[in-house]
């Protein structure tokens, strides 16, 4: 176990709807929602801070928060040995008027009795639906290093695609001089023309400064209550001393030299969620998975190992560039370049290719899949045939621009006549 962060406090925002993912948050948050076989979204970025020594974390619920409570309950529960070791779920309370978070910063303004209650050093805020791997303790020696004020973890972007987010201006030590809101014309990083700085979403406070900078931003009437927006501009007007942390030069211990430590997922559409899921089914994907020194934590399963089995006719169960959770039965069936969750069933004759089921998921005789999300608890009758005629499938499920079919929860489909 790393050695703890002891002046710091983590705030993960996890209240967010989502709605771009549906269904798949038709009954859960985006923080919730299943992700790469057997994990939830949110595991990434608390696995990322209890690596990193942080060890004190509230987690802000608010939209469809009963799947992210159980799960934080039965994953994230450190017990009460150690009063400064937790990950403690925060529903939003209105404690400050009868309205809910108006905006990431109102978040945090909502629940300032949270830091004044620990009083830390240093406060983290950090959002909970990205898929990413980071140290976050090399950010915290960078702001201390710099005195900061704020710091924001920052990505490199192509100026050509930079245009389409917030840009951050700096100079050549990286401290931040400016903001650009969706700028035709982005501006360069310093001795680099080709890439522009995009912000994460990730932020390292010092405790004072944050606090008097949220009770000031509160009483504002024509702000957003955001920290791109309002907070990180507000500061740096008053001269206070904001840096951009390069995410690039981020290392992470153990990691495979063939992997990419910067790797960071914005799930936030149907098509980049399926993207990222695919990404781990590479030979050397990006997103190592398998480093002893930087697990990604999730709930203990309990489950049997999966399992390939002949079926009656001798026809052999196989997963080809794949991945296969416990419990998983795949009975003389093949599944090629796809993520398959837990206690999946996948029956004689059927093929899935490119396909992400979650758990629970049936797939009867002599079926076919292709490029489909599959959410828990679904089953699909012998013979049918999904994602392979896109008119057909509008008209029985979701399907996205890419053309990736999506089946909600609870479904037992039935075949088309």
């Amino acid at each position: 176990m790393p050695s703890p962060n002891t002046s710091v406090l983590a705030l993960v925002l996890a209240g967010g709807k989502g709605t771009r993912l549906e269904p798949l948050t038709g009954n859960r948050s985006k923080p919730s929602v299943p992700f790469g076989g057997q994990y939830r979204i949110i595991d990434f970025v608390l696995s990322n801070l209890i690596n990193s020594g942080i060890y004190s974390i509230y987690v802000l619920t608010m939209f469809k928060s009963q799947s992210l409570n159980e799960h934080l309950q039965e994953a994230w529960n450190f017990g009460n040995i150690l009063p400064s070791h937790y990950v403690i779920p925060v529903p939003a309370q209105q404690r400050t008027g009868e309205h809910w978070y108006r905006g990431t910063a109102d978040a945090i303004y909502q629940n300032l009795n949270l830091i004044e209650d620990r009083y830390p050093q240093e406060v983290v805020v950090f959002g909970g639906d990205h898929i990413f791997l980071m140290d976050v303790s090399q950010m915290l020696h960078f702001a201390r290093k710099n005195e900061a004020d704020a710091c924001v973890a920052c990505l490199p972007f192509p100026v050509e695609e930079a245009h389409q987010f917030g840009v951050i201006q700096v100079d050549e030590n990286w401290r931040i001089i400016g903001f650009q809101e969706k700028p035709a014309n982005p501006t360069p990083i310093p001795g680099n023309p080709g890439m522009a700085l995009v912000s994460m979403g990730n932020y390292w406070f010092r405790r004072d400064s944050l606090l008097e900078n949220l009770m000031s931003d509160a009483g504002k009437g024509d702000s957003h209550h955001d920290f791109g927006k309002d907070i990180l501009p507000s500061m740096l007007a008053s001269g206070q001393r904001l840096f951009a942390y390069d995410f690039t030069r981020n290392a992470i211990p153990g990691s495979n030299p063939e992997a990419n430590d910067a790797y960071w997922r914005d799930v936030g559409t149907l098509d980049a969620y399926f993207d990222a899921n695919m990404d781990l089914r590479a030979v050397r994907p990006e997103l190592d998975l398998y480093n002893r020194e930087w697990p990604i934590r999730t709930a203990d399963s309990h489950l049997p190992p999966p399992k390939f089995v002949h079926n009656v006719e001798g026809r052999v169960g196989q997963a080809i560039q794949s991945i296969v959770c416990s419990g998983s039965i795949i009975s003389g069936a093949s599944v090629i370049d796809s993520v398959i969750g837990r206690e999946c069933v996948i029956n004689s004759y059927a093929e899935v290719r490119s396909c992400v089921l979650m758990d629970d998921v049936h797939i009867g005789r002599g079926a076919q899949l292709n490029r489909c999300i599959i959410d828990k608890h679904v089953v699909i009758p012998p013979g049918d045939r999904i994602g392979f005629d896109p008119q057909l499938d509008r008209q029985r499920f979701s399907v996205t621009e890419k053309g990736i079919v999506v089946i909600g929860k609870n479904q037992v489909v039935q075949k088309p006549v």
